[in-house]
């Protein structure tokens, strides 16, 4: 998961979590999850769902499109860099519009500027307009749906910095990317960073 991620969740989705909730991350990391591992509020429940049979994971999906899970059962559902892995978009979203409560929350983000990566498949980069029309079918009301980078303000050499262009995030490169960057930084060449797609819905 990289830096632009993590700091949208913190921004956006962070501030949603509130004492007493029961909270659906699907697709995590790892058990406990990075996403989980940022929260500290009192008397919450961390539930989680993957297709893949993993130690601790909450629910095991045998279809995607399909949960284990009676209808409004979680206040917040999120998913962080899955949509793009799958195939019927058209079909999970309103999966998890089922899932979540009447007055809850769905809360995506998905890569914009992010390159081709399998897992096992990489199918959609989706932009507000489209995130919008997948709400909209799925009975969920847009709170917000932007594409916003964050990361950039993580790195104070680069405040200023206007030759940019939508990329692979700075923070995930390994050191020969980062080398690379300090010679584009010195050669005034354009640097890269993540660009993603945060959405927040509010299921009526």
């Amino acid at each position: 998961m990289h830096l632009n991620s993590l700091l949208l969740f913190k921004k956006r989705i962070l501030p949603l979590i509130q004492k007493g909730h029961r909270v659906l991350e699907i697709g995590p990391d790892r058990v406990p999850s990075t996403l989980q591992g940022l929260v500290d509020v009192p008397d919450l429940t961390w539930e989680t769902i993957d297709m893949a049979a993993r130690p601790g994971v909450t629910h095991l999906a045998t279809n995607e499109y399909s949960f284990p899970i009676p209808e409004g059962s979680f206040d917040l559902v999120i998913a962080v860099q899955v949509i793009e892995h799958v195939k019927k978009i058209w079909r999970w979203v309103p999966e998890l519009a089922r899932v979540c409560k009447p007055g809850g929350h769905l809360a995506l983000i998905s890569p914009i500027s992010w390159p081709y990566h399998e897992a096992p498949v990489d199918c959609w980069r989706i932009y507000p307009e489209g995130m919008r029309a997948l709400l909209d079918d799925s009975g969920l009301h847009p709170v917000i749906s932007v594409e916003e980078s964050l990361e950039r303000e993580q790195f104070p050499e680069l405040a200023g910095y206007r030759r940019m262009y939508p990329g692979v995030s700075c923070s995930n490169m390994r050191l020969s990317g980062r080398l690379k960057n300090i010679a584009r930084r010195i050669t005034f060449a354009p640097i890269p960073f993540a660009n993603d797609l945060i959405t927040i819905a509010r299921k009526s």
